[in-house]
């Protein structure tokens, strides 16, 4: 029998993991600013993609496996309550809150850093591990930090725009941004790989479950769904940075 050899499960675990703490498009339409951007693009919101035609590839395989295996097996897991449901997608926001505080302490903003600290320690303790979310009840709300963002507040720009099997859209400066959003998280040091794709999928299931079809209503109605969802990513990361 065929077995994967350490080398290839250590370089799927990487694949994966770079969608973890970031904007996967299985999952994207979680984002509940994702989709609201400006029609008319700002040619200051523009991105490199020298890469297009590899991209687009890739774009129509996403596509493929989102409506053919990923959506669902979401629409599966809506027999369980949304209570049920929302309680998951609450345990996953929760394990990446240290990183985005990390992040907010990187970019100088104090005040996020304590929300962020202490939403993990209401939510990880009153919320019992995370499951429930007392702090958003406590009037404390999440705003989610990450490296790309960190590395936008310091200047440094997207670079090219590459689209990646089953993660989705990133700009280099966010690639390398999720890579590090990983490595930031205590949760993963100990991490065993074979651990990294059960987790992702899970988490990325419960948002598509809890979502009502934003994303096939958008792709469906776009002339060009390529374009559109480059300009969504871009304005709504420009967006995020200004945050």
């Amino acid at each position: 029998m065929y077995r994967i050899s350490e080398a290839t499960k250590q370089l799927l675990a990487l694949i994966f993991l770079l969608g973890i703490w970031s904007t996967p498009l299985l999952a994207q339409e979680d984002d509940d600013d994702f989709f609201i951007f400006d029609e008319e693009e700002d040619d200051s919101l523009t991105i490199s993609d020298p890469l297009e035609d590899m991209n687009r590839v890739i774009f129509n395989f996403n596509d493929a496996i989102y409506r053919g295996l990923m959506k669902p097996v979401a629409k599966g897991l809506r027999v369980l309550p949304v209570p049920v449901r929302t309680s998951g997608a609450n345990f996953f926001d929760n394990l990446g809150t240290p990183v985005s505080a990390m992040n907010a302490l990187l970019q100088g903003d104090m005040p996020n850093t304590g929300t962020e600290l202490s939403r993990f320690v209401i939510n990880t303790t009153v919320g019992i591990l995370g499951l429930f979310d007392p702090a958003t009840n406590m009037g404390i709300d999440r705003d989610q930090e990450d490296l790309g963002q960190t590395f936008g507040r310091w200047g440094i720009d997207h670079g090219f725009y590459i689209v990646f099997p089953f993660i989705g859209s990133r700009s280099l400066r966010d690639g390398i941004g999720s890579m590090g959003n990983t490595a930031m998280n205590p949760v993963y040091w100990e991490l065993h790989p074979d651990a990294v794709l059960p987790i992702t999928l899970v988490d990325a299931e419960i948002s598509l479950s809890l979502d009502q079809d934003t994303y096939e209503a958008f792709y469906d109605s776009a002339l060009d769904p390529y374009i559109f969802f480059r300009s969504a990513y871009v304005q709504n990361r420009a967006g995020r940075v200004e945050e």
